[in-house]
């Protein structure tokens, strides 16, 4: 069995060398995909000095930083070239905990996708201003109102595919970046009847009182939960 944990990475120089060594220790079967943007700390020299040393670490050099949702499209793409059995998103500075793996790997021999979800049993988020925190519950809830997505944190970034889940999927149709990418790959897996389950996590901030969520981010997934219900709909129209 090959697991393998796709991680974009962009200036975390501080982070790779001591995440790469958490996460092989977990299981013996996980192996990790670094997508580096050509981050200017030198992150990028770091992962292949680690390659040099452990066959289980890989890496994908990009030309810029392009965006988090390109990053795991390519990514997704080389799990399945390698024949992952499955492939697992992650964050590259800890507020994903590296713990929680085998705990992905053995919920996935039932399901196609599981999703590390911080509001499964109430609220389980570390380090973020509450406007932050409202922002993000409600956009789970948004979320729901709009797609029928039976999700109780639908933003989630932390992940498990089945590859035959992500084969489903045509990843080249899937154009959102930043956090409605999330949404969008939970709404094509439903769309393909696919099964879901949530898995309570604790999320850790490691950005204290920093926010990745700007204005664009947020805009682009508020239009684009429309676009997924108005293309469902208007499919359901042409098939009868």
């Amino acid at each position: 069995m090959i697991a393998l944990v796709v991680i974009p990475t962009y200036n975390e120089k501080d982070n790779v060398v001591r995440l790469a060594s958490s996460i092989l220790a977990q299981h013996a079967d996980l192996q990790i995909l670094f997508v580096d943007d050509n981050s200017p700390d030198g992150t990028g020299k770091i992962i292949d000095d680690l390659i040099l040393n452990n066959d289980r670490i890989h890496v994908l050099h990009r030309s810029g930083k392009l965006g988090l949702g390109s990053a795991y499209r390519e990514g997704f793409k080389v799990a399945i070239s390698m024949a992952a059995d499955y492939i697992i998103e992650m964050d590259a500075d800890f507020s994903h905990d590296p713990a929680v793996l085998p705990e992905f790997l053995s919920v996935a021999n039932d399901f196609d996708l599981v999703i590390g979800s911080r509001y499964l049993n109430g609220v389980s988020v570390v380090n973020w201003p509450i406007r932050r925190l409202i922002l993000s519950y409600f956009a789970s809830v948004y979320t729901r109102w709009v797609t029928g997505l039976q999700l109780r944190d639908c933003t989630s970034g932390f992940k498990c595919f089945r590859r035959a889940s992500l084969e489903a999927i045509d990843l080249n149709s899937v154009k959102s970046d930043g956090y409605s990418f999330q949404i969008e790959m939970n709404y094509r897996c439903k769309e393909k009847g696919l099964s879901i389950k949530e898995i309570p996590i604790i999320f850790i901030d490691r950005h204290a009182g920093s926010s990745k969520m700007s204005r664009r981010i947020v805009r682009e997934a508020v239009i684009m939960v429309w676009k997924l219900r108005l293309q469902t709909l208007l499919s359901k129209l042409w098939r009868k």
